[in-house]
């Protein structure tokens, strides 16, 4: 943040943001690395508690989450940048109308899921062999331990989306729109690196509490030590641990699908009330008239927090009930297919919208010759835009929260489903 605010004006916005976010990243290594040596310095015995490196190790595990977040970051801006192949040839299909726009959207989306899964599994095998369970807790940190950067940063995509709304609708210079649709691109890609970051964190934080359930569940007394290769022996196999992984894992869709749809209704709500001020209020078509700007954001407003109140009763209230019903083994299953199937939803939700958004101002900007505003294409791109947008700022965001809240809860609740469950 220091490194924005006293360099210079630049005309590469994301190279800048990228140099804050890697000088963050660099303090935070050696800040902790300086924490971990003096707490740890002197200390006999690590090797008994599983750190393989002795005093360096929670730290080179938090390392460990550094680096994977930022190589995290890295596949969401090459999969949502149109500096790179994906977006351009996203743009480029756009020619053929919508339905290919949305179709390779998806693709790319799904495609997107594979490398930053596959640094998750790295991060976390390496984490635990550096220091076990606490190693993993270590790396979730390091993932976190810049997290005022990688949450300017996500912050910055709306404030330039919300910019360049007001220098349309004010009717500034094309110059200007030209500079702030360029920045909003720049805004969607830090967008999609800050819920790769808050995506990967979640998971090892998952993780971290899963195995903290199952410490709890198991219970092998005081003093006992024990390595996530120990602890994580959960027969998928029992039927009863099965059938909560294949809830787990259908749980994060039924919860996606809410809030799209609530998306959808506050938008319909929007759109007529729209209609209804056009007609009713004289001279707001021509422009010589002022809306009713109150209503507008009552409608969202109230939109987003009364459609709120079921999913926030499923994150809570699954784990309760069927821990009360099934027991903790059911429970366990239930964290596991939540956890796997809502890293993956996210991170397709996520980087999908961020590719159509920036599909449609890279057609905006001129980049595509013969393509432009107003064209078929364009039209064509807005669509897929539209779409992408509930995804990537409604679903991406809150899969993390379900994530965590269902992990929080269920640890906070496995002692009492140890003795009371109905089956």
């Amino acid at each position: 943040i220091l490194y924005v605010i006293v360099k210079k004006p630049s005309n590469r916005p994301h190279r800048e943001l990228n140099i804050s976010l890697w000088t963050s990243a660099s303090v935070s290594v050696v800040l902790n690395g300086i924490v971990t040596w003096f707490y740890l310095r002197g200390s006999k015995g690590l090797d008994q508690v599983g750190f393989r490196a002795g005093a360096l190790s929670p730290w080179l595990a938090s390392i460990t989450g550094i680096i994977s977040g930022i190589i995290i970051g890295w596949f969401a801006e090459y999969y949502t940048s149109d500096n790179y192949k994906p977006t351009i040839k996203l743009s480029e299909s756009s020619k053929s109308g919508t339905a290919l726009v949305i179709t390779n959207g998806l693709s790319l989306g799904m495609k997107s899921v594979l490398f930053p899964s596959i640094t998750l599994l790295l991060a976390i095998m390496v984490a635990d062999r550096i220091a076990g369970l606490y190693g993993v807790a270590m790396a979730s940190i390091g993932m976190l331990s810049f997290v005022a950067a990688t949450v300017s940063v996500d912050t910055y995509g709306p404030i330039a989306d919300n910019a360049g709304g007001i220098s349309e609708m004010c009717k500034l210079d094309p110059e200007v729109r030209a500079i702030t649709d360029r920045l909003d691109m720049v805004g969607n890609t830090t967008a999609a690196i800050g819920k790769g970051f808050a995506i990967g964190s979640a998971a090892l934080a998952a993780l971290s509490l899963f195995a903290s359930y199952m410490y709890s569940h198991i219970n092998p007394g005081e003093g006992g030590s024990i390595s996530l290769s120990q602890l994580l022996q959960l027969n998928m196999l029992n039927s009863s641990t099965l059938a909560g992984a294949v809830l787990g894992a259908a749980l994060p869709y039924y919860f996606s699908g809410i809030l799209i749809n609530a998306v959808a209704k506050a938008a319909m709500r929007m759109v007529d009330e729209v209609r209804r001020q056009f007609r009713v209020i004289p001279g707001l078509i021509e422009g010589t008239a002022k809306p009713d700007y109150r209503t507008c954001v009552e409608i969202s407003a109230s939109g987003a927090l009364k459609e709120m109140k079921l999913p926030a009763f499923i994150s809570v209230a699954t784990p309760i009930v069927t821990g009360f019903l099934f027991g903790p083994k059911f429970v366990g299953g239930l964290l596991i297919g939540t956890t796997l199937s809502g890293i993956m939803l996210a991170l397709f939700t996520a980087n999908a919208g961020g590719a159509w958004d920036n599909g449609k101002k890279h057609i905006e900007q001129g980049k595509i010759p013969g393509l432009g505003k107003g064209t078929d294409a364009h039209k064509a791109a807005v669509v897929g835009d539209t779409v992408g947008d509930p995804l990537k700022d409604t679903v991406g965001p809150s899969l993390d929260i379900l994530i965590k809240i269902m992990a929080v809860v269920s640890l906070i609740m496995v002692s009492i489903f140890k003795t009371v469950h109905l089956f």
